[in-house]
């Protein structure tokens, strides 16, 4: 509440003060400028509204356990903790993600996402990783979760990076605990098969490309749109 009566105090001392110089009043002409007091309230007032706007970023852990120099990530270990278990298999062809609350389709490899989808695999272009993400619904992909077209979207790139465990690698990710490396089913399945995926992120540089994510070692990449990459949809 003090902080919140400093802010709104100082705010009417900047107004004040600016009116005051719009209106063209004479105490304009008695202000040195070079008294820092006389602009300590407009220096508060900053200082607390960069604070109040400003809080810190809640940006999880890496993952990563082993140092490799001094204070570096391995160390230090900064970031908000993962949750235990990471994950949650829901027992209905989705699995959730407890540290972002993302819903995850469990198999990484579907390759036939909705009635009439011609793909033969997994990998297929942008728009049509879109369509095929869009359209998905339970019945499909392994899914029993009563979701219907409309449900499930392609990601976009911080979300797939958020999956992201850079203690290991092919592929970056953690198994349902969060405390070792994936393997086969614990807790998503074929990700061998098809770690490559798109997001839904158009590259700023070319917009004839989007952005796909590597978890061999978990890092984005820009690609064609035409391109042939994977498709692991998200709610």
């Amino acid at each position: 509440m003090r902080a919140r009566i400093t802010v709104t105090l100082c705010l009417a001392c900047m107004l004040g003060f600016w009116g005051a110089g719009i209106a063209g009043s004479p105490d304009q002409s008695q202000i040195d400028v070079n008294d820092e007091d006389a602009f300590s309230c407009t220096d508060s007032a900053v200082s607390a509204i960069e604070a109040a706007a400003a809080p810190p970023a809640a940006v999880p852990k890496t993952g990563q356990r082993i140092t490799y120099g001094p204070r570096d990530d391995g160390q230090l270990r900064k970031g908000v903790a993962w949750p235990i278990p990471r994950f949650t298999d829901k027992g209905n062809g989705t699995v959730r993600d407890n540290l972002t609350g993302l819903i995850w389709l469990k198999d990484v490899n579907c390759k036939k996402f909705y009635a009439g989808d011609t793909g033969t695999s997994n990998s297929r272009s942008w728009n049509s990783a879109l369509v095929s993400a869009n359209r998905l619904k339970s019945g499909y992909c392994g899914l029993s979760d009563g979701s219907v077209a409309g449900n499930w979207r392609l990601p976009n790139v911080r979300e797939l990076e958020s999956l992201t465990a850079y203690r290991f690698w092919d592929p970056a990710l953690s198994n349902r605990a969060g405390t070792g490396h994936w393997s086969e089913g614990d807790p998503f399945l074929g990700v061998t098969w098809a770690r490559t995926p798109w997001s839904s992120t158009t590259c700023a540089a070319n917009s004839n490309t989007a952005w796909i994510y590597d978890f061999s070692f978990g890092y984005p990449a820009g690609a064609s749109k035409t391109g042939s990459w994977g498709v692991w949809p998200v709610r």
